[in-house]
């Protein structure tokens, strides 16, 4: 154990503060580049300090088309900015800001498609090497899951070791491995951890969503925790599920009229071309914003286990901003443990009056939310 305080961060989207960038969007005609990229970075450390915010997670497309296999003109990116990336890892280190990606839904170890996986290691070493550059210790990690089943669950699950073992030690070095929310449950990784070493990422919503074997929470904890070499402090992911209406958009036939019992979120017009039908939520969702109660009571079973926590809301920034003030207001035995006292108790409240001024929630699909 440390004695530094717990970490809270966020991934990629900055919602806190109008304008700020994560990433160079620019299509390939207009060249982008990581070296845009990393002035964007730059500049959201330098707000992340502002609100005292020390975890982020990188965009995966942070370095664009620079593993793009038709697109050699952006494949040395990544060395072309090695000045620019040891001075952004001196920043994140300065500012003891925790660091780490989370590579799309399309980099897959346990491919069928041998093509597929080489290309998904390139992906993997390209992120790496970015990690690397910066100088960053072993908590600065990829995240991944195990990949998609197949049709065959075992046979999937055991591919992902083939896929692992062809990495080079740079990608192992850094890779993490998250169970998910449809596909590989807690005990698979685990699984797959007794036979490869892969550092283990629990998330919280996940272990609900996807735990046939009926792991029990602390003690799958407890595992995941121990697949960290000492001194490394390992990370979670937590997110409540989100619980309101989906509004789904659907189109009208001529002279169609309401179906029994559909719930319409306004009288259907005569005419109408369109309606929008609500529908009850999907619960691998992920909410705006983090549930205090949820969560403090999760971080009470954990009592005693040394973790930072990455917040999954769709609020980002936001989401984190508002969690803070709910600890010390509900469970300041929580905030503590997140170096949250009643001494910040004046700040924190002005922080939640500003958010009163209202938030928008991002409503692009996450890369840890299930398939709708």
């Amino acid at each position: 154990m440390t004695d530094r305080p717990l970490r809270l961060g966020f991934p990629v989207k900055v919602m806190g503060k109008p304008g700020m960038k994560s990433n160079d969007t620019r299509r390939w005609q207009k060249n982008p580049h990581l070296k845009c990229s990393l002035e964007y970075v730059d500049a959201i450390l330098d707000y992340l300090a502002t609100q005292k915010i020390d975890m982020y997670r990188l965009s995966s497309d942070l370095a664009p088309y620079a593993t793009h296999p038709d697109m050699p003109q952006f494949h040395n990116m990544v060395a072309e900015s090695d000045a620019e990336l040891r001075a952004l890892g001196a920043k994140a280190r300065a500012l003891d800001m925790r660091l780490s990606f989370h590579p799309s839904q399309y980099v897959l170890l346990n491919a069928p498609n041998p093509a597929l996986t080489t290309k998904s290691i390139w992906d993997l070493s390209s992120q790496a090497e970015m990690l690397d550059r910066m100088e960053l210790d072993d908590e600065a990690v990829m995240v991944t899951h195990v990949g998609g089943v197949y049709d065959d669950h075992e046979a999937s699950r055991a591919r992902w070791i083939a896929g692992w073992e062809q990495c080079p030690e740079h990608v192992r070095r850094r890779l993490v491995l998250e169970n998910d929310d449809i596909r590989f449950s807690a005990a698979d990784v685990l699984w797959i951890h007794e036979r490869t070493g892969v550092r283990l990422i629990f998330d919280y919503q996940h272990f609900w969503c996807l735990n046939p074997e009926r792991l029990d929470l602390r003690d799958t904890l407890e595992k995941f925790m121990a697949s960290w070499p000492a001194g490394v402090r390992p990370k979670i992911h937590f997110s409540s599920p989100r619980t309101e209406l989906r509004e789904i958009k659907q189109k009208v036939a001529p002279g169609a009229k309401p179906k029994k019992g559909e719930q319409l979120k306004a009288p259907l017009k005569p005419g109408a071309r369109v309606k929008t039908v609500l529908r009850p939520p999907i619960w691998t969702g992920h909410a705006d914003f983090t549930n205090p109660f949820e969560f403090c009571t999760f971080m009470r079973t954990a009592e005693g286990l040394e973790f930072d926590v990455m917040l999954e809301g769709k609020s980002k920034d936001i989401s984190l901003i508002k969690l803070r003030p709910d600890m010390l207001r509900f469970a300041p035995d929580v905030a503590a443990r997140f170096g949250i006292t009643a001494e910040d108790a004046a700040e924190l409240s002005e922080d939640e009056a500003e958010l009163e001024d209202g938030a928008d929630a991002d409503d692009a699909p996450d890369v840890d939310e299930g398939d709708a």
